[in-house]
């Protein structure tokens, strides 16, 4: 009788259903809130930083290379951001809330990582070689990020990553034209990808 009493009583059917429930209502949130990766935006920030290494390259001091490149960096997060947020309004979707709140923490260390870089490397006289920084820590918020995102977001962070490593292993001189490449050439080549297949 005594080991009878002690032995566990199974799991109601009904507790068992709702935590079922609770983990696929928590995954399709997870799901549905990283699809707020703006495509658009994306070919919106592309677009602009093309522009922006146009008008680089015809500056004549590294000061002034970099104000340009600080000004794109404040018009891309902007557009960014409001694209996405409009983006998860478009689809009912909480940003805030599962995955949409990990991909903001998980973005935000290497970009503030960059930013800390930026002015330690502009007072060291080395700004010729912020790109391949800006590059890879951009890439590492990107991957980092996009890990519960679809895949497409991971395969940007990684595209960037390897534009930086390169960036840092070719001559100075071509620092404008990995940043075309990458924040220009890859942000639209994916943002149409992202558009075409998972909507805006």
């Amino acid at each position: 009788m005594g080991l009878r009493r002690a032995q566990v009583e199974p799991i109601r059917l009904e507790d068992r259903a709702f935590k079922d429930l609770s983990f696929i209502r928590d995954t399709m949130a997870r799901a549905g809130a990283v699809t707020s990766v703006p495509g658009w935006g994306g070919v919106g920030m592309g677009l602009t930083a093309l522009i922006a290494a146009w008008i680089a390259a015809r500056q004549g001091s590294y000061a002034e290379w970099l104000l340009v490149w600080l000004g794109e960096a404040v018009v891309a997060l902007g557009l960014g951001g409001m694209t996405m947020v409009r983006k998860a309004e478009l689809s009912r979707t909480p940003l805030l809330t599962g995955a949409g709140r990990f991909f903001i923490r998980a973005f935000v260390p290497s970009i503030l990582a960059g930013a800390l870089l930026t002015v330690f490397f502009y007072q060291a006289g080395l700004v010729p070689r912020l790109p391949g920084i800006w590059l890879l820590l951009y890439g590492t918020a990107v991957t980092t990020a996009g890990s519960h995102s679809i895949r497409v977001v991971p395969l940007l962070g990684m595209s960037f990553i390897l534009l930086g490593a390169a960036a840092l292993f070719t001559p100075a001189t071509w620092g404008t034209l990995w940043m075309a490449l990458g924040f220009g050439g890859l942000h639209v080549g994916f943002g149409l990808l992202i558009a075409r297949k998972h909507g805006g």
